[in-house]
């Protein structure tokens, strides 16, 4: 996709297509530990996926990581008003969360893979400290 038109779509849609691009990028993330249950695999994953580390990663990453044009979606989503509520998540953190996925999907259909696996492994590292 041309970067011009990935601008026009709505940031739900770029948060769908970036929850599924996140979510491969995490699999592949605690596989690499070397485990071979998936049990275990979805256990070490839950902190990566789930809207309060997320929400903690973004927070993170806004000031001096993001470009203004990063920022300006992050802030574009996380103010989107969504129809859905977050079932296991303060409504904050849900909104921060949609937000860091709208941007994995923006870079993801920008063709900008490169920018956005530095936003992962940033954010990777940040849900890692806690």
């Amino acid at each position: 996709m041309i970067a011009k038109d990935v601008k026009q779509i709505n940031t739900t849609a770029l948060a769908y297509m970036g929850d599924a691009v996140y979510e491969v990028y995490i699999r592949k993330h605690v596989m690499e530990t070397g485990q071979v249950n998936a049990d275990k695999l979805h256990f070490m994953s839950v902190p990566y996926v789930k809207a309060e580390g997320q929400a903690r990663a973004v927070k993170s990453i806004i000031n001096g990581f993001l470009t203004e044009e990063e920022t300006a979606l992050v802030k574009r989503a996380r103010n989107h008003r969504s129809a859905s509520k977050p079932r296991n998540a303060n409504p904050i953190d849900y909104k921060l969360a949609t937000a860091f996925e709208a941007l994995i999907g923006y870079l993801y259909l920008c063709g900008n893979i490169e920018r956005m696996e530095e936003v992962i492994e940033k954010a990777i590292g940040v849900i890692e400290k806690k």
